[in-house]
């Protein structure tokens, strides 16, 4: 078989997490025949119409699959305030699926999910705007051949959305630059010629931006920027079925794209999951249990639940249960905080101990915890 050519696109079963937009196409492709069979109306720079955008975000009932589980209220806000002049800030606690929401909402509105900022200490203004072609800079000068476009000088151009994660993570003067461009549409390349100097926003540009909760404090977002957002508060979900459903689904279809034979039987999600809510919420049946530092969110039960199906498939017989979920929970509940390490072993003493079936293999290895 011929060499792939050094460069060339990996075939898409070789990509480990595929973009929204490449992931559901077919999807998109059906909502947007619907929207021209049923005369709906895009919002002008959108691809699709705000009912299908909901519809891409928490699925129909048929051909379009649910993604996000969230109430729906709360989705069509988002959409809603897309279509608006102010950007959206999603806020929560890590693992609430911010993230995953702005992702789909960014693909069902633009189509493109690449015009992303990972907000972090080291991020500055180049990796928001615009940088430079330094060896183009010195030859020609200024020029906009020179320039190299960042996600927001390309989202404002394309008229996309433009992804900020994290955005809290950034010092206050780097998120401050988003300023003039959330209230006046425009971006200043005050290097350039007058015929370059302005970018303006093109119809679908937007911000969807967020924050973890747990980060207040660290680079406070000032007044005037918050004044440009629209904010939603996502939080975890509130139905132990509904998660128990959306952590099995999610595990079981992780391993299968791995080729890996264990699957999460009901018992041992409905074990995995009550482990996380009531080490998440701090509350036990009629007791109180002590909440660890770690976020102890779905998205971190998912992976917990994949990881001790993979032990049991690769180290076990195959049937993941008690053993493998306590191994797991180590590297999930267990982080930099020397404190839980006490607080799961009372709550293996004074929760788990007195509980049948399943939750006594779950304590015979406790051990696993030392």
């Amino acid at each position: 078989m011929a060499a792939a050519k050094r460069g060339a696109a990996a075939p898409e079963q070789q990509i480990q997490r595929p973009p929204a937009e490449v992931r559901w196409a077919e999807e998109l492709a059906v909502l947007k025949q619907r929207d021209q069979q049923l005369g709906r109306t895009a919002p002008e720079g959108w691809q699709l119409s705000a009912p299908s955008v909901v519809e891409f975000v928490l699925g129909d009932g048929g051909p379009i699959s649910e993604k996000y589980v969230g109430r729906r209220d709360l989705v069509e806000r988002c959409v809603v305030s897309l279509a608006t002049n102010r950007g959206l800030m999603l806020i929560g606690e890590p693992g609430t699926a911010k993230s995953l929401l702005s992702e789909l909402l960014a693909a069902a509105v633009s189509g493109d999910t690449s015009l992303t900022v990972q907000g972090s200490a080291a991020t500055t203004e180049d990796a928001i705007k615009y940088s430079w072609n330094y060896a183009l800079l010195l030859a020609e000068g200024p020029t906009p051949r020179a320039l190299v476009p960042a996600p927001v000088y390309r989202g404002m151009k394309q008229g996309k959305v433009v992804r900020f994660e994290e955005i809290t993570r950034c010092p206050a003067e780097v998120q401050d630059s988003l300023l003039s461009i959330l209230s006046d549409r425009v971006l200043q390349v005050p290097e350039l010629d007058d015929d370059h100097r302005a970018v303006f926003a093109a119809r679908g540009f937007t911000v969807i931006a967020t924050a973890n909760t747990r980060d207040r404090g660290v680079n406070e977002m000032s007044a005037a920027l918050k004044r440009r957002f629209n904010f939603e508060t996502i939080g975890a979900i509130p139905d132990l079925a509904v998660e128990m459903a959306l952590v099995e689904r999610e595990a079981n279809a992780a391993l299968e794209a791995a080729s890996v034979p264990a699957r999460l039987r009901p018992d041992v999600t409905e074990l995995l999951v009550t482990v996380f809510r009531e080490l998440r919420t701090g509350r036990a049946g009629e007791g109180g249990v002590e909440r660890l530092s770690t976020a102890m969110s779905t998205a971190e039960a998912v992976q917990t639940g994949i990881a001790a199906a993979m032990q049991s498939a690769w180290f076990g017989d195959g049937t993941p249960g008690g053993a493998e979920i306590a191994s797991a929970l180590v590297g999930s509940a267990l982080k930099d905080e020397p404190e839980d390490k006490s607080r799961l072993r009372a709550y293996f003493e004074r929760q788990v101990k007195e509980r049948k079936g399943l939750w006594q293999q779950l304590y015979a290895h406790k051990h696993l915890l030392d």
